[in-house]
């Protein structure tokens, strides 16, 4: 059955004809009754809001609601928290998340809501993407990835509009959406060399992310901050920065992934991190990967010291972006 608050809210609505909110309420309910595995009941619900199939919408200005399609990649989480080696304040900061969406009934009780909109910042490969992913995991929903390649138009005003039908298939359930690269569609709309249509896209992105429902945790990940417009910080509940791995926890990277893969390195993962500090956490598991392919390879007289010497040999004359030209500007 639908929580009373949410029937509260709807009889509320109706009563004063704001359409808007009727809308919002009943997918709010539709998100619940799919939770709870009621799909039948939850589909019913948004049948209805549609005008029960009689071309008739609720309000006039609400978009058609359309299937995800291509705008939406469902992804079923498999990484975990625990996988994951956070920094202290970052860890704390996303368990008291994770508490308060599983205890988002307590917390409406005294007229709150749980935290739900999360901005991450930090260079690449250092698990912006596997923490949206866990925290999926840990509140037992899908992960829904948006494909930029399909919600970025080139004629006016389309960006725009598949931007809203991407809230509006994410307000239809319980989930995880992520934003990896937020900084494409939510840059500084004061910058002089970007287009009318960005500052267009910013805006609808903000009214979007104030209408979420706190049900939908809304991810988004950027590599540049400095880049986003100065009203897309204030929509965020939860900003953290996720750096590069200092000594100690690749150290705790090594030991776990010795553990995992029942491999005696053969050299201490304390040499190892030392020998491996700057690299990102992507780095770094490509590297461990790299060994345990030899390894495998090699068997099964695979002599596992003389693998990691080259590994490490091979990873100090990697190319690097610097050499490119790229700088430390690019990701």
């Amino acid at each position: 059955m639908a929580r009373a608050d949410l029937l509260l809210k709807l009889v509320k609505a109706s009563t004063q004809r704001n359409h808007e909110q009727v809308r919002r309420v009943i997918e709010a309910m539709a998100a619940e009754e799919r939770a709870k595995n009621h799909t039948i009941l939850a589909e019913r619900l948004l049948t209805q809001l549609q005008g029960g199939g009689n071309g008739h919408t609720l309000s006039t200005t609400r978009t058609l609601r359309a299937p995800a399609g291509p705008l939406l990649a469902e992804i079923i989480p498999q990484r975990c928290l625990g996988d994951l080696f956070l920094p202290p304040d970052v860890e704390e900061v996303v368990s008291e998340l994770v508490a308060e969406q599983h205890r988002a009934d307590l917390l409406r009780s005294y007229s709150l809501e749980p935290r739900h909109r999360v901005l991450l910042a930090g260079p690449p490969g250092n698990g912006k993407t596997t923490l949206a992913e866990a925290l999926a995991h840990a509140l037992c929903v899908p992960m829904l990835v948006v494909r930029y390649e399909a919600v970025i138009g080139s004629y006016l005003g389309e960006t725009a509009q598949r931007i809203a039908r991407v809230f509006e298939e994410a307000r239809s359930r319980h989930c995880v959406l992520f934003f990896d690269e937020f900084d494409a569609v939510g840059k500084e709309r004061g910058d002089q060399h970007e287009t009318g249509e960005i500052k267009r896209v910013v805006s609808s992105l903000l009214l979007q992310i104030d209408a979420l429902p706190s049900f939908v945790v809304a991810v988004t990940a950027t590599n540049h901050p400095e880049l986003l417009d100065r009203a897309i910080w204030r929509r965020f509940q939860v900003c953290v920065e996720l750096p590069a791995p200092k000594r100690g926890q690749i150290e705790k990277w090594f030991r776990r992934f010795a553990e995992q893969h029942d491999y005696t390195l053969d050299i201490s993962p304390r040499s190892l991190a030392q020998r491996l500090q700057g690299l990102s956490f992507a780095e770094i598991e490509e590297f461990g990967n790299d060994v345990l392919r030899r390894a495998v390879l090699d068997q099964p007289n695979a002599d596992v010291k003389a693998i990691v010497a080259s590994r490490l040999r091979h990873w100090k004359g990697r190319f690097k972006p610097e050499q490119a030209g790229l700088g430390e500007n690019h990701s």
